[in-house]
C-alpha cells in the first residue's frame, strides 16, 4: 500500500467504528458520500485489501500493443541507433507510417538502452586552474571575429595575446582574417618586442593543428613549424574553458576597445594597429596583476632579422626538372641556366614565401635567379617565338591554360596560403614607394 492508501484505510476504519461521520470522511478524502459508502461496503466484505484499486498492476485499456513496440524498437536499432527520440519519432512517422509520441519513444529507448537521459549522463566538471608562476611562461592566443569598427568598416579579426600569469595584454593586432600569415606577422612583432615565451596556448584552429585524421599524428602546420624552429612549445586546448583567460579578455575588449576606437574615430585596420599600443599600456596598468615570481621567462631570439624572416615564411619544396623549371601555385618558374644551376637539375629547391609578398627559391643556402611565367595570365604568342628555349614550355603551358579556362578553373591553388595579409603589406609598401614593390621595373636616369 502507498501512503495515500494507508491514510484512506485509517479514515474508513474510523467510519466503521462509528467514531467519524460519513460526510466528514467524504470531506477528508475529497470524495462524495456515495463513494465513501461503496468503499465502506467493500471494506466490510473483503477487509483492508479492498482499499487498493483493483486496476492497479493491470495494463491500461489504451496501451500500445507489444508488437508495435517491438517493431518500432527494431527499426530504431537498425536505422536510427544514433538518433535522438525527437528525430527518431519523426522518421518513424515519415518513412514507416508509425505514429507515436516523442515521450513514448523516449521511454522505450531509455528502457532498451538506446538513449541516456541527461539526468544520468556524466557531468563534465571544469575546475579552475591556477595561474602560471612567471611572466612569459604561458601565453594564451586567440582570434576574435567581431564588428570592431561597428558600422564604420567591415567586420575583421583581432589577434589577442594574453599572459597566463598576470593577465596582461601582451600584443594585439587587427587583421582581415585568422590566417597563417597574419599569425606569423603578429608573432614576429611579439618576439621583436618581448622575446620568445616558453609556450603558446591556443585552440584547435587549422593554423595551429593539422585536423586531418590521416596526418594528425605526423603533420605539422606552417605556424607550428615556425614555433618549433624557435624552440617555442605550442599547446592546443581541448575546450574554450581551458583558455578562459583569453576568452574573457576577448569579451572585455569587445566592450571597451570598440567604444574607445569610436571616441578616437578609428575606422581602419592600419589606424587601429598604430593606435592600439597606447590602449594596451592603459589596460595593463589598470587590470593586470603581478606574477607570483618576478622572473621574466621571455628569451631573446638570438637570430638576425633575415633569419627570422626565413622562419616566419611559408616554406615548401619543389623538384627542379631537367629543363630547370618547376611549378608553384599554378605559375611556371624558369631558373637561370647557368653552369652552377645546370648541375642541380632533378634536385629539390626550397621555396620561401614571405608575408610581405616576396618569394625566394634556394638550393643549399644559395638563392636562385628565376623568371616567372603566370599560367593564368594572357600569353602573347609573338613573344614565344622570340625565345627558343621557352617556346616549347610556353606552348605546353598555353594548352593547359586553355583547358583550365574551358573547365572554369581560372583560380589559384586552394592548397596554397591565403594572401590577404600579403596584399595589405604590398599596399603599405606601394604607398611608401612603388619601387619597393617591383624593384626590377626601376630604371635609373643616365643623365644624372
Amino acid at each position: 500500500m502507498t501512503d495515500k492508501d494507508l491514510y484512506r484505510l485509517g479514515i474508513i476504519q474510523r467510519v466503521h467504528d462509528h467514531t467519524l461521520l460519513q460526510r466528514e470522511a467524504a470531506r477528508l478524502l475529497e470524495l462524495t458520500v456515495r463513494q465513501v459508502q461503496r468503499i465502506l461496503r467493500r471494506y466490510r466484505e473483503h477487509g483492508a485489501a479492498s482499499i487498493v484499486s483493483e486496476r492497479r498492476g493491470r495494463p491500461g485499456n489504451n496501451r500500445i500493443p507489444d508488437e508495435l513496440r517491438c517493431a518500432a524498437l527494431h527499426l530504431i536499432r537498425q536505422y536510427y541507433v544514433d538518433f535522438g527520440p525527437t528525430l527518431a519519432t519523426e522518421k518513424l512517422l515519415k518513412r514507416h507510417g508509425i505514429p507515436l509520441s516523442v515521450e513514448t519513444v523516449r521511454n522505450w529507448m531509455i528502457s532498451d538502452g538506446l538513449w541516456r537521459p541527461h539526468s544520468r549522463r556524466q557531468v563534465h566538471i571544469y575546475q579552475p586552474r591556477h595561474r602560471r608562476d612567471c611572466l612569459g611562461e604561458l601565453i594564451q592566443l586567440d582570434g576574435s571575429h567581431h564588428a570592431w569598427f561597428e558600422d564604420r568598416a567591415p567586420r575583421c579579426c583581432l589577434l589577442v595575446y594574453v599572459d597566463d600569469a598576470t593577465g596582461r595584454l601582451m600584443h594585439l593586432r587587427f587583421c582581415d582574417s585568422e590566417s597563417a600569415f597574419d599569425y606569423m606577422t603578429a608573432t614576429r612583432e611579439y618576439i621583436d618586442f618581448h622575446g620568445k615565451p616558453v609556450a603558446f596556448y591556443s585552440d584547435k584552429h587549422a593554423v595551429f593543428r593539422v585536423n586531418g585524421t590521416d596526418a594528425r599524428r605526423s603533420g605539422t602546420t606552417q605556424f607550428g613549424r615556425a614555433l618549433r624552429d624557435l624552440s617555442i612549445e605550442l599547446i592546443c586546448a581541448n575546450s574554450s574553458q581551458a583558455k578562459g583567460r583569453v576568452e574573457r579578455a576577448n569579451k572585455t575588449l569587445q566592450d571597451r576597445l570598440v567604444k574607445e576606437m569610436r571616441l578616437h574615430n578609428i575606422s581602419s585596420i592600419s589606424e587601429a594597429n598604430y593606435w592600439v599600443t597606447g590602449f594596451i599600456d592603459d589596460f595593463n596598468r589598470r587590470f593586470a596583476r603581478p606574477p607570483k615570481y618576478p622572473k621574466d621567462l621571455h628569451r631573446p631570439s638570438g637570430l638576425s632579422p633575415d633569419e627570422l624572416d626565413d622562419i616566419f615564411a611559408w616554406q615548401g619544396q619543389r623538384k627542379l626538372s631537367k629543363s630547370l623549371t618547376f611549378q608553384y601555385d599554378k605559375m611556371l618558374y624558369l631558373i637561370e641556366p647557368s653552369d652552377a644551376n645546370t648541375r642541380i637539375a632533378g634536385e629539390k629547391v626550397n621555396v620561401y614565401e614571405y608575408p610581405d609578398g616576396r618569394i625566394s627559391f634556394r638550393y643549399a643556402h644559395r638563392e636562385l635567379s628565376y623568371q616567372v611565367f603566370d599560367k593564368l595570365a594572357c600569353v602573347d604568342q609573338g613573344e614565344i617565338v622570340d625565345n627558343k628555349r621557352l617556346g616549347a614550355v610556353l606552348r605546353l603551358a598555353q594548352e593547359k591554360q586553355d583547358e583550365q579556362e574551358a573547365a572554369g578553373k581560372r583560380s589559384r591553388s586552394k592548397k596554397m596560403p591565403r594572401r590577404v595579409a600579403q596584399e595589405r603589406a604590398l599596399e603599405a609598401l606601394r604607398a611608401i614607394n612603388p619601387v619597393l614593390v617591383n624593384p626590377a621595373d626601376f630604371v635609373s636616369d643616365i643623365k644624372r
